[in-house]
Formats: C-alpha cells, sequence, structure tokens
C-alpha cells in the first residue's frame, strides 16, 4: 500500500463519512411536487425546491442541458485555474476557494438547522469563520473536518440537475479527463503541489504523517542533542472531485430511487477507494475517479438488478 494502514483507513472512513454525510444533506433539499391551480383553472403538479442563497435550479431543468453546461463550467474552471496558478494569482484564488467555502458549508450547515428561522443567515456566522481558518489560518482538524462538509454542499447544487443516464455520462467524462491529468500531463501532481506549497491549502482530504524511518531519524538527533535535520513529512491526500462526484451519484439515486440504493452507492464506492488504496505503490499517483467510478457503475448494476 501507499500509506500506513492506520493512514489509509483514516482516508477511507473520512470519505465514507462525507458520503452518509452528503445523503443526508440532499435528502433534506429535495423537491416536492404540489399541486397547484393554472390561470386556466387548471390544477397541475409543480416542484418546489428549497435550496437557499438562491441556488434553485432553473424552471427550465432538463438534465441533457444541465449535462452540457456542467461540463462546460468544470472545463472553464480548470483552464481558470490553470491560467491562475501560472500568473501567481494567490489572492485571486483564495478569494475563490473562501467564497465557494463559506457557500458550501452554509448549505449543509443549513440543512441541519432548516426549520429555524432564518436558518440560512444563522449558519453563516459558523461557516464564515469556519472557511476564513480553513483558507488563511491552516489547522489539520479544521481542514478535514470542514471538508466533510463542503462536498455535500457542493453534492446539493448539482443533483437536481441530473438523472441517472446524465450522472453516468459525467462520471466516464471525469473519469477520462482524471486520468488523463494524472497519467499524461501530470496537471492533477501540479495542482496539489501549488495548492499546499504556494497557497498552503489543498481541496479535498489531507493527512500529514511521518513513516517509521523518519521518526528514528527524530528520536536519534534528539538523543545525540544535535541540531535537528529536515525530515521529510508525508502526505495522505484524496482530491475533492473524488468525495463530491459519488456524492452526486447517491444523491441522484436517492432522488429516483430511496434511501438503501443510495446507500449502496455509498458503500460501493468506498470499497473501490480501498481497493485502489489497497494496490496502490509508494512514490506512484493513481487517478482515483475511474475506481471510484467503476464501484458507482457496479452499484447502478445492483439497484438495477433489485428495483
Amino acid at each position: 500500500m501507499k500509506h500506513s494502514v492506520l493512514i489509509t483507513i483514516l482516508l477511507i472512513a473520512m470519505f465514507f463519512i462525507a458520503q452518509l454525510i452528503g445523503i443526508a444533506v440532499v435528502s433534506v433539499y429535495s423537491p416536492q411536487t404540489i399541486e397547484v391551480t393554472n390561470d386556466n383553472g387548471q390544477i397541475e403538479n409543480q416542484t418546489i425546491y428549497n435550496l437557499p442563497y438562491g441556488l434553485d435550479p432553473p424552471p427550465e431543468n432538463n438534465p441533457s442541458s444541465n449535462l452540457i453546461s456542467i461540463v462546460v463550467a468544470l472545463a472553464v474552471a480548470i483552464t481558470l485555474i490553470f491560467f491562475l496558478m501560472k500568473f501567481n494569482a494567490e489572492i485571486f484564488l483564495r478569494l475563490w476557494f473562501f467564497i465557494v467555502i463559506a457557500l458550501a458549508l452554509g448549505i449543509s450547515l443549513n440543512a441541519a438547522v432548516i426549520n429555524i428561522p432564518y436558518s440560512t443567515l444563522i449558519v453563516l456566522i459558523l461557516a464564515i469563520p469556519l472557511a476564513y481558518f480553513k483558507i488563511f489560518k491552516p489547522n489539520m482538524i479544521v481542514h478535514n473536518i470542514t471538508e466533510l462538509l463542503i462536498y455535500p454542499g457542493i453534492a446539493a447544487i448539482f443533483v437536481p440537475l441530473l438523472n441517472v443516464f446524465t450522472i453516468i455520462i459525467l462520471l466516464i467524462f471525469i473519469s477520462l479527463y482524471d486520468m488523463y491529468a494524472v497519467w499524461h500531463s501530470g496537471f492533477m501532481q501540479k495542482m496539489a503541489n501549488y495548492q499546499i506549497k504556494t497557497l498552503k491549502l489543498f481541496s479535498g482530504f489531507f493527512i500529514p504523517y511521518l513513516r517509521n524511518k523518519e521518526k528514528v531519524t527524530i528520536v536519534k538527533n534528539k538523543s545525540k542533542s544535535i541540531k535537528s535535520k529536515s525530515v521529510k513529512v508525508n502526505v495522505a491526500i484524496l482530491g475533492g472531485g473524488d468525495v463530491v462526484f459519488p456524492i452526486m451519484v447517491a444523491g441522484v439515486v436517492l432522488r429516483q430511487f430511496s434511501l438503501i440504493p443510495a446507500l449502496i452507492v455509498a458503500l460501493c464506492a468506498t470499497l473501490a477507494l480501498a481497493g485502489l488504496f489497497y494496490i496502490s505503490e509508494k512514490g506512484k499517483f493513481y487517478p482515483a475517479m475511474p475506481f471510484i467510478s467503476v464501484g458507482c457503475f457496479i452499484a447502478l448494476g445492483i439497484i438495477h438488478w433489485l428495483y
């Protein structure tokens, strides 16, 4: 394995917890269909959404058109990040991340207190400071705790825009891009290094740790009372995209089926990620989305067979 058993278990546990939180958040924001009387006196169904901060889907909600819009938006965002990295636009990137994180945290936290008056404003009292400390005063504990809430909030925005067919297409597209960005262009590694070394943050789960060799070196330096030498700190990471897309799949399945099928998606995605960690080797980089997507596809096959 690339990382120790303990670190691997921590990453897998955080991934699975994020999936469960995501399902819960999406469930809270599930749209409701009500009967209304139109201007002609006829009764028709109307879908009501309750996403905060004006993020409800457009009235003409077409999953196929939405898929194209999402892919284009992702392409634009990736291109923009590339150029901002090239020109070292640190302030702009930090502000961008701050706004997105505060908004996503607000959505997730609001799901827990949605029935309280002015809940959308109340949760910002907590979301904004958390986003500030995450971006400008980084701390490993705050970082990973907020990561558990960020991706459920982001997923809740996109789930109403998609159906099972379009989320499958999106998974295929993202998996192909992930393979290209990791194995061919190396863009994912460059982006991760830039975030960690320059911005002092990372969009995903992040666990720094020391291997036994480095721990022994530190002990020897202390016992000999000599000036400590620099010690290499290893980092176990899991990108945010690897977390949010399976939440989106589980959310779409939750909407079109029920809770148990959504949990099947979360479980299969987690097992697929665990399989990747098991076969991964030290010093090598792997695109996680192809493996996670396979887990999601297996889950969808099981759901189709059962339901």
